[in-house]
């Protein structure tokens, strides 16, 4: 019954709330399903969350930034996702090395082959079942985000989140059979659906298997 699913998208795409939604319709139908998220999602991980989101003015290279964020992920892929996995759950996570191929490669302008050899060592091996990408133009996504206080990867300029989204959608269109690419401005109750219909069809193959 295993299966490890992650929720990919820019700023304001909606992907928490649908990451939310699919974990209590889960539970509510008695399917093992655990949550969590990047960056954090254990004491450490959640320790340089708070240098690399609201560090103020501390200055944080490309590299250091893509180093961080895998310290981070090493210790939630070992501490909580691995064992998720093989307890027999669902895992869902809010942004996995996804998020790091688009925003430190393609948006930070880092080099690629790079920052995947670094996800690599910081996953050993573990990839997603499906990676559900909420897509929404950049103008749209920051709108939503409101007046509230941002940090430091809201606050970047517009051309770097453009660059995110086509990294996204290039990472989709390399590994089609990975991906759901979700049209993010619709209802959420449709998304859910549509995310629904997907999960449940990989749930009963997995079944029948």
């Amino acid at each position: 019954m295993s299966l490890f699913i992650t929720f990919e998208g820019g700023e304001g795409s909606g992907k928490s709330v649908q990451a939310r939604a699919l974990y209590r319709k889960l539970l509510n139908s008695g399917v093992p399903v655990l949550l969590t998220h990047e960056p954090g999602g254990t004491p450490l991980g959640d320790r340089i969350t708070r240098w690399l989101k609201w560090g103020g003015t501390m200055g944080i290279s490309p590299a250091a930034e893509l180093m961080l964020f895998n310290a981070s992920r090493a210790q939630l892929v070992a501490e909580v996702i691995r064992p998720g996995l093989e307890s027999g759950k669902v895992v869902i996570c809010d942004r996995f090395m996804d998020s790091t191929t688009a925003y430190q490669g393609y948006g930070r302008g880092l080099d690629l082959a790079m920052v995947k050899t670094v996800n690599a060592i910081a996953v050993q091996g573990l990839n997603p079942h499906l990676t559900i990408l909420m897509d929404l133009d950049v103008e749209t996504g920051l709108t939503r985000k409101g007046k509230k206080k941002q940090d430091r990867f809201e606050r970047e300029e517009i051309a770097f989140h453009r660059r995110v989204r086509e990294g996204y959608l290039k990472l989709a269109r390399e590994e089609p059979g990975r991906w759901l690419v979700l049209d993010a401005a619709q209802a959420k109750n449709k998304i859910s659906a549509k995310v629904w219909r997907k999960v449940s069809q990989m749930l009963a193959g997995k079944h029948r298997a």
